[in-house]
Order: structure tokens, then C-alpha cells, then sequence
């Protein structure tokens, strides 16, 4: 079993990924500015449902793999790394684009099942959640505290359930101010800008140390 502090650092950079603006919490805020708080929870929702199903595969996949070796565990979080870092870079690129996007309003809403539906499709093809579930939990696997296979679902559980609590405080926030998002999108830019910074930065912060490491 992972240790406490092992633990209380998992949860602190999931909570970090979490709140950086990325995929889903964009479209959750759209989805709030569009219809409300409801609409925005129920998203939250389906996109945690997503991430779980994508943090399945990930760990009956990759788990394995890592288990019999430490350079493939190497190469797999440089690669998350820099994916994070490319990531961050097309976000800022297209921060405009993103602004312009959120602000438009759908007319026909759609259906508590729609919703559910369309955040799970959102969360189980997060890029964001993908690096993170490949690049960034093995950092916190412990080879012998048992199973890696295991350890990667619990993370995956504990991510999901983080992630559907401060989605939704995105979503519960945005939705009951969403005329103040509404009608300034530089507020939204601003939001997107901060995203693709700390996206970046944590892509050099997990390269830096993982690449030291080795070469130690």
C-alpha cells in the first residue's frame, strides 16, 4: 500500500493538473456559461466516469510493462513530459480561438443523458488526464508495495473523484456568475493563458528530476 506522504503527494498534483485549465474544465466553464450549474455538475460527472474508464486501461496496460522496467518507466514519463509541454504551447497558441469558443451559447439544450454522455467522451479522450495517468503516476508507484497494476487503479480511482469534486466547483461557480464570463472574454483568455503556463512548467518539472534521476 502507498505510504501516507506518498499519498498526500499523489493528491496534491492531481489537484494541480486538475485545476489547470485544460479540456475539461473548459468545457465544463462552457457548459456553465451555456445552461447553469446543473448542466455543468452532470458534466463534471460524465467526464470523471471517462477519466476512470481511461485510468482502467491505462493501468491493466501500462502497469505490467513498468513492473519488469525501470527504463521503459523513464522514457514513459520524458514523453509525458514533453507532451505536457506541447500541450501547454498549442494552448497558448490558440488561447484566443479558446476564448472565442466558450462564449458562444448553444440554443437547443440537451438532455441529462447527452450531458453525461458528452463529458464521459470528453474524459475518456483527455490528452491532459492520458500524460498524467502514464507520465506522472508511475512516480508514485512503490514496486515493493505489491501490485503495480493496483496501484495505478486506486490512483486512478482518487483522481476521478478529485476530479469530479473540483470540476464541478468550476462548474457551480462559473454557473452562477456566467453573465460576468459571458461578457468579458478576456477574463476567459486570461483563464487559458494561466492554463498553458503551468501546463508547461509542469512538463519541465517532471522531466528535469526524472532525467537527473537516471543519470545519477
Amino acid at each position: 500500500m502507498i505510504e501516507g506522504r506518498a499519498l498526500l503527494e499523489l493528491i496534491i498534483a492531481s489537484v494541480a493538473i486538475i485545476l489547470i485549465p485544460g479540456p475539461s474544465v473548459m468545457f465544463v466553464i462552457a457548459r456553465a456559461v451555456a445552461w447553469g450549474r446543473v448542466t455543468a455538475v452532470l458534466t463534471a460527472l460524465g467526464n470523471a466516469l471517462g477519466m476512470l474508464l481511461l485510468s482502467v486501461f491505462i493501468a491493466v496496460g501500462l502497469g505490467p510493462l513498468l513492473q519488469r522496467s525501470e527504463l521503459l518507466l523513464v522514457v514513459v514519463q520524458v514523453l509525458g513530459g514533453l507532451y505536457l509541454i506541447h500541450l501547454g504551447t498549442d494552448a497558448f497558441r490558440h488561447r484566443q480561438e479558446h476564448a472565442d469558443d466558450m462564449i458562444k451559447i448553444e440554443e437547443i439544450k440537451p438532455s441529462n443523458f447527452q450531458i453525461l454522455r458528452q463529458g464521459f467522451t470528453v474524459g475518456a479522450l483527455n490528452p491532459k488526464a492520458l500524460v498524467f495517468f502514464s507520465a506522472v503516476f508511475p512516480q508514485f508507484v512503490d514496486a515493493e508495495a505489491g501490485s503495480i497494476t493496483f496501484q495505478l487503479l486506486m490512483f486512478g480511482v482518487i483522481f476521478a473523484a478529485l476530479s469530479f469534486l473540483l470540476d464541478g466547483m468550476w462548474g457551480v461557480v462559473v454557473g452562477s456568475s456566467r453573465d460576468w464570463f459571458v461578457t468579458s472574454k478576456n477574463r476567459l483568455l486570461v483563464l487559458r493563458t494561466i492554463g498553458a503556463v503551468v501546463m508547461m512548467t509542469l512538463g519541465v518539472g517532471v522531466i528535469i528530476p526524472v532525467i537527473l534521476g537516471y543519470l545519477k
